[in-house]
């Protein structure tokens, strides 16, 4: 019954859009621990006890934590099911900080883009990247597996991304012509590739080729903004 219980309500998030592909080995493996100790609806001692089995403090927080979600989800139909205490504390990760760039900072990140590195596409496509990514918002993962069929008249479709689903972003045209511009440079580069984003070895570009080249590109910004700095004094 509760294996059950933890499918139905697998089902209905998953139907959401949400994954949820760790949380439910997790629940799963909940189920069959309290179905073996004979019980058949959330037990918070139960609970308490197979989320103690997990080696750190902070996992056994999660795992309980997907429990006590869980719970109060099932109690809406049935209040057998007990709503266990989160004994070992919070199982959210805060979030660091984001640090906002100012359109100068973007305008700097994207000219040292253009400048540093290699004398090759790798300086277009760098650069052309950042100020993608600046204007509209994307996250790298999906600006680096556009393909060229993805650049429509009407904007970028953004396929099967977070919680499955598609968008299109629309362009402004300097940003629809800035894109033309480092296609013409690219399309000869790499014929045989469909990505927009290539590297230096005719592939597509890896989320940790982007992160060198993005702090690498930082880093000289910011040498280049002290070095524009005129003191009043």
């Amino acid at each position: 019954m509760l294996s059950q219980a933890v499918e139905s309500y697998l089902a209905v998030r998953r139907a959401c859009g949400f994954a949820l592909k760790s949380q439910g080995n997790l629940l799963q493996s909940f189920a069959a621990f309290s179905e073996a100790r004979g019980k058949q609806f959330v037990n918070s001692d139960i609970a308490i006890e197979w989320a103690g089995l997990a080696r750190s403090v902070r996992q056994r927080a999660r795992r309980l934590g997907e429990v006590i979600r869980f719970a109060r989800y099932v109690r809406a139909e049935d209040p057998s099911h007990e709503l266990p205490s989160p004994v070992f504390g919070r199982d959210m990760r805060f979030r660091p900080i984001p640090y906002i760039f100012s359109p100068d900072n973007v305008v700097r990140l994207v000219e040292a883009a253009a400048q540093s590195g290699y004398r090759s596409l790798r300086r277009q496509t760098y650069s052309t990247l950042f100020a993608l990514l600046a204007c509209t918002g994307l996250r790298v993962s999906e600006a680096i597996r556009l393909r060229l069929e993805d650049i429509t008249p009407d904007g970028i479709i953004i396929r099967v991304s977070k919680f499955r689903k598609s968008r299109l972003v629309p362009l402004h045209e300097t940003a629809t012509a800035g894109l033309g511009r480092y296609l013409k440079q690219r399309l000869p580069y790499a014929p045989f590739d469909d990505h927009v984003f290539v590297s230096l070895r005719r592939k597509p570009l890896l989320i940790e080729d982007v992160e060198t080249a993005f702090s690498r590109s930082l880093k000289i910004s910011h040498i280049r903004a002290r070095n524009d700095f005129q003191p009043f004094f």
